[in-house]
């Protein structure tokens, strides 16, 4: 197979896959919408009634797992196409970051039952996805020099892992503090009735930043010995090593503050947001926007 071949499947696998994300979106969306049932006579609060929108809800769950591997036969391809992995620009590492966003939201189903968040993810996933295809594209090209290392897989491929986690915690986070405002004002709204109870989401959140914590720390320290192989110093301050420095501090302090101070509720799910919104911002604007010895982006 000649590498163009594979650059073509790589782009036709990962277009497929934004049309079953839809799909899945969509299949989630009328799931909780035609299950608002309202008495002809209003004598009874409006209620939901998940029996008959139960298949729409597994579909949902179907095309996310057809999507996933849709995607991740777009990601082998892209590798493929370029003879490495495919981690060289943001085109790359968007698509791989998906990839490991929906693999942790499917874990996730499957452990914890959180349908609930089905349509949220496609949202999220095909936000990025649509951002990675129609703006940082780029066509499939060698690793830059700096790049070519050992370490490549060991470093980008458990911060790819760990940044899925993070926006999925952000997720959970963000849930726990609309449904929290709502009870605040009376009571949650019809649609979210099926949602988890506000401690559930807590203890859900702080599982993920615990489960992911271990992983962005050996990340960082991956960063740091990779650093020292291609520049002479394992920290030097770029603006990506402070970043991840402060995503690692912020993951710290979010684990500090639940098990030794015991925070809980609203200000520890403010606290897990600032975590993921950290990992996204040195995702996001360090890499298009900022000057640096990280800046690979290909923008």
């Amino acid at each position: 197979m000649s590498d163009r071949s594979a650059a073509l499947l790589s782009n036709n696998f990962i277009y497929v896959a934004i049309v079953i994300y839809a799909l899945a979106f969509l299949a989630h969306a009328v799931e909780v919408a035609w299950s608002v049932k309202t008495p002809a006579v209003q004598v009874k609060k409006t209620k939901l009634d998940f029996a008959k929108t139960e298949r729409l809800g597994r579909l949902g769950s179907a095309f996310m797992v057809i999507g996933t591997l849709l995607l991740l036969a777009g990601v082998i391809f892209r590798g493929i196409s370029t003879d490495r992995v495919p981690w060289g620009n943001m085109y790359e590492f968007s698509i791989t970051g998906t990839f490991a966003f929906s693999v942790a939201y499917l874990y996730a189903l499957k452990k914890y039952q959180i349908r609930w968040l089905g349509s949220p993810s496609a949202i999220a996933i095909l936000l990025s996805l649509g951002t990675a295809v129609t703006l940082l594209y780029r066509p499939s090209a060698p690793l830059i020099p700096a790049l070519k290392s050992p370490w490549l897989i060991t470093h980008v491929s458990t911060a790819i892992i760990s940044g899925g986690v993070f926006l999925l915690a952000n997720f959970v986070a963000a849930t726990y503090l609309i449904i929290d405002r709502y009870e605040q004002k009376g009571a949650r709204p019809v649609w979210m009735q099926k949602f988890p109870t506000l401690e559930s989401l807590d203890n859900f959140s702080y599982r993920l930043i615990a489960l992911v914590f271990p992983l962005w720390t050996f990340s960082v320290i991956a960063g740091a010995i990779w650093a020292e192989a291609a520049w002479g110093r394992y920290w030097g301050w770029d603006p990506k090593e402070t970043w991840a420095f402060i995503t690692w501090v912020a993951s710290a302090a979010y684990l500090h503050a639940r098990v030794t101070v015991g925070w809980r509720g609203r200000k520890a799910a403010w606290l897990c947001l600032l975590v993921g919104s950290s990992f996204l911002f040195s995702y996001v604007y360090i890499n298009v926007w900022g000057t640096g010895k990280h800046s690979y982006s290909g923008l």
